[in-house]
């Protein structure tokens, strides 16, 4: 029987749409834009200024605190101005825009495709490496790399977790990673179990993936130590907590790390990343990202250069289809609406999602029938609609009373309600006031 986790989950239609595109290097933006703040934590402070000449894989921003990651150009070029600009999250941030000339690399980047295998590395080193070139998790939580790695004192890691799941529907990012370059991705493994001092990985794909189960499974009969784990298909399998149920059997008690149960997980990108960067000395400036949709001509997979606008990854798989309503910053499920079609790919972008517009009207909000599907659907054990009632209310003790900070904003709650309720859109709301609330009362 395939391992799956048991608390809630939902089964969206699926519509893979772009499954069987292969990657394709997406053309170099004249123009990047490239965000402070791509990663959960302070945004990183720049170290070039106006007029600066920069290389791609220069580092043109600092980590400024213990959870921040730098931030490298992924273009050749002069930098035009610092300056703030709407992303994806609607708000203005601040950016580094450079205007490209030419495509002039850091000479210290190897960029052959020759698979380096050597695995003799020290944790230290690996670490070290893996905060200088700025990896955060690819997953979409985008959390520095570097501090999973770096296990806290009195606790130990025993598995490392690879999420190759990518439960979102019609993203395919992760899937054409794992085929294309699935052996780099488990090196990549190794050396993040090389990092935490575990001799024990697993991978775990669900098994709508066939081609991926077998081609990895094929690849880690010479590497020591990693298991590839096939799983039922069950939303949002994605989720760290959800995951570690489903492969090794363990519950991560509410408001706790992983790490408490000696998981630690990191997406098939992260283990990408990391190989390129440890083996190829390259830093992230450049990831997979799906654009897909149901009227969209061409469904791709592009590998980008961080920075580039989102509307030249639409022109290439196609064009924005006339009957477009809504163009979605992720997948369906958790995505965000875009605003703004010039906002820049960042480390966090998985996919750019085209919903026509009969699928984008939201319909007319009814009151609350007290079905419980809701409560049924959530794999954290959550009461959706009352956070949602609370909220409305304002009650934010009992907002928080009620773990509103356990929600992992799947969407589950949201896409089974009858009543069209937007659950999700009130718990965002009531875990940011919230959050917002514990921070103040630590200072």
């Amino acid at each position: 029987m395939l391992k799956t986790f048991k608390k809630g989950g939902v089964h969206p239609a699926e519509n893979k749409l772009s499954a069987n595109a292969p990657i394709v290097t997406a053309e170099i933006p004249k123009t990047a834009t490239i965000p402070l703040g791509q990663h959960i934590g302070a945004p990183a402070s720049p170290i070039v200024k106006k007029g600066d000449q920069v290389k791609v894989g220069q580092v043109i921003a600092q980590s400024s605190g213990f959870v921040s990651a730098n931030i490298h150009s992924s273009v050749s070029g002069t930098v035009a101005k610092i300056d703030d600009i709407i992303d994806a999250t609607g708000f203005k941030k601040p950016c580094i825009i450079i205007t490209v000339e030419g495509d002039e690399w850091l000479e210290e980047i190897n960029r052959s495709s020759d698979i380096d295998k050597n695995l003799n590395h020290k944790s230290a080193d690996i670490i070290n490496k893996v905060k200088e070139a700025g990896i955060v998790g690819l997953g979409g939580a985008t959390f520095p790399s570097h501090i999973k790695l770096s296990v806290p004192p009195g606790k130990t890691a025993e598995v490392l977790l690879i999420n190759g799941v990518e439960c979102e529907p019609y993203l395919t990012a992760d899937h054409r990673l794992m085929l294309e370059k699935g052996e780099e991705m488990i090196i990549g493994t190794k050396l993040l179990m090389i990092a935490l001092g575990v001799s024990k990985g697993a991978i775990g794909i669900e098994n709508n993936k066939p081609d991926a189960i077998k081609h990895l499974q094929e690849i880690v009969k010479n590497y020591e130590g990693i298991e590839v784990v096939p799983l039922k298909v069950k939303y949002p399998q994605g989720g760290e907590k959800q995951l570690i149920k489903a492969v090794i059997n363990r519950e991560v008690p509410s408001g706790t790390l992983p790490i408490e149960v000696g998981a630690v997980v990191h997406n098939v990108g992260t283990a990408f990343a990391v190989y390129e960067a440890v083996q190829k000395n390259k830093p992230l400036l450049e990831r997979v990202v799906t654009v897909t949709g149901k009227s969209v001509s061409n469904p791709s997979n592009f590998m980008v250069r961080i920075g580039t606008p989102t509307t030249q990854l639409i022109e290439a798989a196609g064009g924005l289809p006339q009957d477009t309503g809504k163009v979605v910053s992720g997948g369906p499920m958790m995505g965000k609406a875009l605003s703004n079609l010039g906002v820049p790919i960042t480390k966090g972008s998985s996919g750019v999602l085209l919903f026509k517009k009969d699928e984008a009207s939201r319909r007319l909000i009814q009151p609350c029938i007290r079905c419980a599907k809701c409560v049924t659907v959530c794999p954290m054990g959550l009461e959706p609609y009352l956070l949602m009632n609370q909220t409305e209310m304002q009650n934010w003790e009992e907002v928080e009373n009620n773990r509103t900070m356990d929600c992992i904003e799947c969407g589950s709650c949201m896409y089974t309600c009858p009543a069209d309720r937007p659950l999700l859109d009130y718990i965002r709301l009531g875990k940011s006031t919230v959050g917002n609330i514990i921070r103040s009362r630590k200072q």
